[in-house]
C-alpha cells in the first residue's frame, strides 16, 4: 500500500521526467525512517539512465516539492534508475521478453493453480497468455500478483 501523498508526488514528478525524456517507474514514501525517505526511481526513454538523467530529475522535483510545500517536514530525496528487475511491470517488458521463461504467481487459484511456468506470449487487455510446452493459456490479469523472468531466463 502506498503512502497518500504518492499520488501528489507523481502530479509533480512526471511532467517534469517527461520534458526530460524520463519516466516515471516507481514511487515510495518510507516514513518509517528518520527523516523520512521519498523514492523515485526514473527510467530514460531514449536509452540509458544516466546519474545526471537522475541529478537533474532529484533538483526539478526537489524544487518543485518545495514551491508546493507539499512535505513539510524533512524528507530526503532519492531518484536513481530502477536498474534491470526481473520482475516484469511495464508494457515494454512484456514486449521486450517475448518467448523468455518466466513464472507468473496469482492472487487466487485460477485453472487450480497459482504459479504458472511457461514462455511469454504476450499482456493483453485481460489476460496474460503463456506458453506451457506448446499450448497456450490465458491468465486473468486481475488475478496476476507477479509476473518475474525464470532462472533460466
Amino acid at each position: 500500500m502506498s503512502h497518500p501523498v504518492i499520488p501528489q508526488v507523481m502530479a509533480l514528478a512526471q511532467p517534469i521526467a517527461a520534458a526530460m525524456d524520463l519516466e516515471v517507474v516507481n514511487a515510495v514514501f518510507q516514513t518509517n525512517q528518520s527523516p523520512s525517505v521519498l523514492r523515485l526511481d526514473v527510467s530514460s526513454k531514449t536509452g540509458d539512465t544516466s546519474l545526471e538523467h537522475c541529478t537533474e530529475m532529484s533538483r526539478s522535483l526537489e524544487e518543485a516539492i518545495e514551491t508546493e510545500a507539499l512535505l513539510p517536514e524533512a524528507y530526503v530525496l532519492e531518484v536513481s534508475s530502477p536498474g534491470v528487475s526481473d520482475v516484469l511491470t511495464q508494457d515494454r517488458d512484456f514486449v521486450s521478453f517475448k518467448g523468455f521463461p518466466v513464472v507468473v504467481k496469482t492472487t487466487e487459484p485460477h485453472k487450480g493453480q497459482t504459479r504458472w511456468e511457461g514462455s511469454l506470449m504476450r499482456r493483453e487487455d485481460e489476460h496474460l497468455l503463456l506458453n506451457l510446452k506448446g499450448r497456450p493459456v490465458k491468465i486473468p490479469r486481475d488475478l496476476i500478483q507477479e509476473v518475474r523472468l525464470s532462472e533460466g531466463a
